[in-house]
């Protein structure tokens, strides 16, 4: 994939698929450190211990519509080209959690991408799921956390699209903010 950011949708379509009804994505950008983290966590069924060792297997999938997973066997892939690292953690009725690190400035680590795209997307295609991105650069925190703006706009759905663009317009500017305050 050409960018970090479809790594995420992929992994967060995943969660979905796996009946969570919260998602967590977290993009922590220490850039000092030249590390790049890319968390993605849920809350759905969860994945038995003898098969975590597959899932990043491309030739693996717990889908039945396919007969196989390229998701996670690329993102580990890009993870590990640019000296960092890949894990996966899951507990059956639990949730599961994939984390990624990249060198931050290693010269094949891909663009992180839109992300205000990738949020919007899952928000729009997902109404039923809960999503709270968190995204930080050098220590400076964005939040979005679907259940306190559907709580604060008294919405049961955020899936409109003019809610929609304005979320998205809010995310890009929010991460330009940081882009700009960061030494």
């Amino acid at each position: 994939m050409h960018e970090i950011a479809l790594h995420i949708l992929d992994i967060a379509e995943n969660g979905v698929t796996a009946e969570a009804d919260c998602i967590h994505i977290h993009v922590e950008e220490k850039r000092g450190a030249n590390i790049l983290k890319i968390v993605v966590g849920d809350n759905g069924k969860g994945i038995a211990p003898e098969k975590i060792h597959r899932l990043t297997d491309p030739f693996y999938t717990t889908r039945t519509t396919r007969k196989v997973g390229l998701g996670l066997s690329l993102f580990e892939t890009a993870a590990r080209q640019c000296q960092g690292d890949f894990e996966i953690e899951s507990e059956p009725g639990k949730g599961t959690r994939v984390t990624a690190t990249f060198q931050y400035d290693h010269i094949d680590r891909a663009p992180l991408g839109d992300m205000a795209a990738t949020i919007a997307t899952l928000i729009i295609g997902n109404p039923n799921v809960d999503f709270v991105y968190r995204h930080s650069i050098d220590g400076r925190l964005f939040l979005l956390d679907t259940r306190e703006i559907k709580q604060a706009t008294h919405a049961a759905s955020l899936s409109d699209p003019v809610v929609v663009h304005r979320l998205t317009r809010q995310v890009r500017e929010e991460l330009r903010a940081l882009e700009i305050k960061a030494p």
